[in-house]
């Protein structure tokens, strides 16, 4: 196996494995505003994640960059638990703060420091040229975000399903919104579980 492909699998793993919790939790919490038809808003916003930890992983990775991990595995699930607690608290995402072009921009300034977080991991298991392994574990981990992208989406909707035959069709709040505060409370509890053991006090 060439050394782009050995990388590209530990990104993969990385990223896939449930010992990633707190990645795969902010993915989900990402995701858990969104239906079907605003695929589009999810990829943009998706696509920012990728864009800001790709930066912070590129720049950390070769050394250019230099943050302290403790402080960064605390941020990490602070993230997460923002983007949970955000997700209850707007009711109206055409009047949201992060309405539009904005919560892109919040996922892509989190972004940065889930790159960060990679690329502590990814200093931790290579010494030697930077360029091979960072590009293959960027790939990596991008292929296996779309892999929990793809998991959510599916969870989610089958949440939406559940919900919809538990609930009479005109029922407040919504299934949508009923599915957005139950998943993001799941998620917040987790996030803040994690921050608490974190925490660098």
């Amino acid at each position: 196996m060439s050394e782009l492909a050995t990388f590209v699998r530990l990104g993969f793993r990385h990223i896939t494995d449930l010992a990633a919790l707190d990645h795969l939790l902010f993915v989900f919490a990402l995701a858990a505003i969104y239906r079907k038809c605003d695929w589009r808003d999810m990829v943009g916003v998706i696509s920012a994640f990728t864009v800001g930890h790709s930066i912070t992983l590129g720049l950390a990775a070769s050394g250019a960059l230099q943050l302290p991990t403790t402080l960064i595995e605390f941020l990490i699930p602070v993230t997460i638990l923002l983007t949970g607690l955000e997700n209850v608290a707007v009711r109206r995402r055409d009047q949201a703060p992060l309405a539009g072009g904005r919560r892109p921009v919040f996922a892509g300034v989190f972004g940065l420091v889930h790159g960060a977080g990679f690329a502590s991991y990814l200093q931790g298991i290579f010494a030697g040229p930077i360029v091979v392994p960072l590009l293959g574990f960027n790939i990596g981990i991008e292929l296996g975000q779309i892999v929990v992208l793809g998991a959510a989406v599916l969870v989610l909707a089958g949440v939406d399903l559940a919900l919809a035959r538990l609930r009479a069709p005109d029922a407040r709040p919504s299934v949508h919104r009923l599915r957005v505060i139950a998943v993001s409370a799941v998620v917040v509890v987790l996030a803040a579980e994690l921050a608490i053991a974190r925490a660098p006090w």
